[in-house]
């Protein structure tokens, strides 16, 4: 080789010896580059009650909200059953952990694997992702039913075992939870009704199909005055009807918490379950889904993914000592 042709390759080896270094990092970028992308695509988000119910309506205030977050259009699908874990159950078992599929789980995940089988580990096998609110639960009656106080409801339910039927969603969900934990007090007998959610409980005490409801999603039916408001199954009175005590004020030591967050299956991406947390938690200040959740008397009940994760390690824990505890059983 002449001296001129090795002066002309020397800056084509050069070249290629720049072009070669480059390369591992521009590959080495693209995933980077599609994770921050995401999402390019509408996302689903499950809510495991029917439509039309408390969670039903927070939810899509949310997830208008949240598409405006991210970019993308966050869609509902309303997959009721099982006390609300039927969907996500289902999320866990078939959707891909890429972030388009998420759901809404709430306590009852945590409990049903100590009430009946089910196919799901509700640590292992989900991705929390951010908590949001927390369900505020009632005792409630029709505004004509002859019990003005919780009192008074309870001395007829002792004097006629189980004539008395009430609603909850689901067999094992926290309402139902907190009347059998009140039988045990007091040694009132209730007849139990399991619905898939608030609204079809709604329709069926303001029918007269069954005579009281312990659940969350009341603020409705008082609004319109339509029920009664006997007792608050929580730590505090609730805003919307400071007169009516808690169930501990009226001598009954009965608390039922339930948190509402978001999840996704197993293995999700740090980067795309940052994305998502951000999103919902900033879309968490919207004035619809604040609307929605004061209609409720909900609180917000902010966790990150890290925090939402820890607690739901704890809760599974403490439901399976209070399961235990109680001798609770699916009917």
């Amino acid at each position: 080789m002449t001296d001129h042709s090795r002066r002309s390759a020397l800056p084509r080896r050069r070249s290629l010896l720049k072009l070669g270094l480059a390369l591992p990092a521009t590959f080495g970028f693209w995933p980077a580059a599609r994770a921050a992308s995401f999402p390019t695509r509408p996302v689903t988000l499950i809510v495991p009650f029917p439509a039309g119910g408390a969670t039903d309506t927070q939810m899509r205030a949310l997830a208008v909200a949240a598409s405006r977050e991210l970019g993308q259009t966050v869609v509902i699908a309303n997959r009721p059953g099982a006390g609300g874990t039927l969907g996500p159950a289902a999320m866990a078992q078939t959707a891909a952990p890429d972030g388009y599929t998420v759901s809404v789980v709430v306590g009852t995940l945590f409990r049903y694997p100590f009430l009946q089988q089910v196919n799901y580990d509700p640590v292992k096998d989900f991705t929390y992702i951010a908590c949001m609110t927390a369900y505020s639960y009632g005792i409630v009656v029709r505004e004509d039913a002859p019990w003005k106080t919780l009192d008074e409801l309870i001395a007829h339910a002792r004097a006629n075992p189980e004539k008395i039927s009430y609603g909850g969603t689901g067999a094992g969900g926290s309402g139902r939870i907190a009347i059998e934990r009140l039988s045990r007090l007091t040694g009132a007998r209730f007849n139990f009704i399991p619905y898939k959610g608030a609204a079809e409980e709604t329709t069926a005490l303001l029918g007269g199909h069954i005579q009281m409801v312990s659940d969350a999603g009341w603020g409705p039916m008082i609004d319109t005055g339509r029920a009664r408001l006997l007792a608050i199954v929580g730590e505090a009175r609730a805003k919307r009807v400071p007169d009516v005590p808690t169930m501990t004020e009226l001598g009954y030591p009965i608390v039922a918490t339930n948190p509402v967050g978001i999840a996704g299956p197993k293995g999700m991406d740090p980067k795309t379950v940052a994305v998502l947390q951000k999103a919902f938690h900033r879309a968490s200040r919207d004035a619809e889904y604040n609307r929605a959740l004061d209609n409720a008397d909900q609180p917000h009940m902010l966790m990150d993914s890290a925090a939402y994760t820890d607690f739901a390690v704890r809760q599974v824990a403490e439901e399976k000592h209070f399961v235990a505890e109680l001798g609770l059983k699916m009917q």
